[in-house]
């Protein structure tokens, strides 16, 4: 069983982390800090295999967190949790060797998707000690199969993020999917199906507007994070 340690300064956010956790039976929580340093020092006393890591929090931020973590070369894994979306962020998370990134706010299948792509990873490993090319390309097609299972037929992971994107610029704002499509360059057809998608995983608030002086029409904004 994968001991996973929760780092994350607000306890609603740490509560659902833990149980998203709890629902996967190959992995168990075996504690929660608030803080960078705080983790630091329960990963100095107690095993832990992966960590669910927040990046903005008192103290130590999530980013110097992991930097430290390697810096002592823990054997330990981490997926980021963070509310920002930037590019600098992400090139950041990657570069410090984060298994994956997940925006708040996210799903559970979301959540899902990045356990199993570190088990398919970490499984891939057990009981290998030296890699040839073949095995190697295996296991880094594997990783990548298993996030192309995040979305379902007909969603494209570049696309999502551009809308979201869009409703991120504005997040108190409401829009209507022809005003998304026109700023962006796609259909109306296209962003409704992107839309729907997002509504119906609570990334969205979806809302009909009966005050247009005319048709009643669907409106969007960014969902609040938990």
């Amino acid at each position: 069983m994968y001991r996973v340690l929760i780092v994350e300064d607000d306890p609603m956010v740490s509560m659902i982390n833990e149980q998203y956790v709890s629902r996967n039976k190959a992995f168990c929580v075996v504690g929660k800090c608030k803080d960078g340093k705080s983790a630091l020092a329960f990963l100095e006393n107690n095993e832990v295999d992966l960590v669910v890591l927040d990046v903005y929090m008192p103290l130590m931020d999530g980013f110097e967190t992991l930097r430290q973590i390697r810096k002592e070369k823990r054997s330990v894994d981490v997926i980021m949790v963070t509310a920002a979306n930037d590019r600098e962020s992400l090139e950041e998370a990657l570069h410090l060797g984060a298994v994956d990134y997940l925006v708040k706010p996210f799903t559970y299948d979301r959540f899902r998707i990045a356990l199993d792509k570190y088990t398919a990873q970490t499984d891939a490993l057990n009981g290998i000690d030296t890699l040839n090319q073949k095995s190697i390309d295996h296991i880094i097609e594997n990783a990548r199969k298993k996030g192309e299972d995040m979305y379902p037929k007909g969603i494209q992971e570049k696309t999502l993020g551009t809308i979201l994107d869009k409703l991120r610029s504005d997040p108190a704002k409401w829009m209507t999917g022809d005003d998304i499509a026109e700023s962006i360059g796609l259909t109306g057809v296209t962003v409704r199906r992107y839309l729907n998608y997002l509504s119906e995983r609570g990334l969205v608030v979806a809302e009909i507007n009966y005050e247009t002086g005319g048709r009643p029409c669907m409106m969007y904004k960014i969902a609040k994070s938990p």
